[in-house]
């Protein structure tokens, strides 16, 4: 059953060619990114504006823990795929030529395709283990308890006799380096493509060949998506209104770029 399952899910992703792309495609994305969202900027922003809610009642939540903050916010880069569902489509619409509303963004929140719920619920598997890891590391092995952000960077990151920071890192490198792989083009193929057409699995291995064909170009993709967001969020989430719209609007682009779609 398992080997009837992986074939399925093979032939699926591979009924999509993965088309080439140079190195700094990544930039070409972003260009279209910022032209979806000044064409739609009521929904878009307003889609940001609420994106940026939810990390300020992390931080409230979180601000005197900042072992969880930072495992967190960290999880929260690892589900944004799935929250930005609502600018893919919005950007679909455009594609198609035509105009988005807000029943584009109810349409594609609507719980009726299981496929988008269950990788959401997977990448929510990996972002809750992540929050979990990083705050037992931290937690566990800083030299004193870690209460805010002075905490954390004199403590962990600047601390020369300790190698926790770097662990840090690299525990989260391993967990998000695969769930990236994962999602780049995943969530797009999927609402993209109608259910009969592509299961999860199949996009998952679709973004995986992507990814495998085009490292270069894809790394530098996964840098500006992080940069851009790290950026928003040092300017205390307000950033975040325009920065994620915008990521988002990209990474559409970044998919109809990779993948070539299956017609009728």
């Amino acid at each position: 059953m398992p080997h009837r399952f992986s074939e399925q899910a093979l032939r699926e992703s591979q009924a999509f060619g993965v088309r080439p792309v140079p190195l700094l495609r990544p930039l070409g994305w972003l260009a279209r990114g910022w032209h979806d969202l000044w064409q739609t900027p009521l929904i878009s922003l307003a889609q940001g504006a609420l994106l940026a809610a939810i990390g300020a009642l992390l931080w409230l939540f979180a601000r005197d823990r900042f072992w969880l903050l930072s495992g967190a916010f960290s999880g929260f880069l690892l589900i944004a795929p799935v929250l930005a569902t609502g600018f893919y489509a919005t950007s679909r619409e455009l594609d198609q030529g035509r105009r988005p509303g807000w029943q584009t963004l109810r349409d594609a929140w609507r719980p009726r395709d299981g496929r988008l719920i269950v990788f959401g619920i997977l990448l929510a598997f990996a972002g809750t283990g992540w929050v979990m890891c990083s705050a037992s590391l931290v937690a566990g092995f800083a030299p004193t308890p870690i209460r805010n952000p002075h905490d954390f960077l004199v403590n962990v990151v600047l601390n020369e006799g300790s190698h926790l920071f770097e662990l840090w890192l690299a525990l989260g490198a391993v967990l998000a380096a695969p769930v990236f792989a994962s999602s780049v083009v995943a969530i797009p193929a999927l609402l993209d493509q109608p259910q009969t057409r592509l299961g999860v699995f199949g996009a998952v291995l679709t973004s995986w060949r992507v990814v495998q064909e085009h490292p270069a170009p894809i790394a530098l993709w996964a840098g500006l998506l992080l940069l851009l967001t790290l950026v928003g969020m040092a300017t205390a989430l307000l950033g975040l209104v325009v920065i994620l719209p915008w990521l988002g609007h990209a990474s559409w682009h970044a998919y109809r770029d990779l993948v070539a779609r299956r017609k009728g």
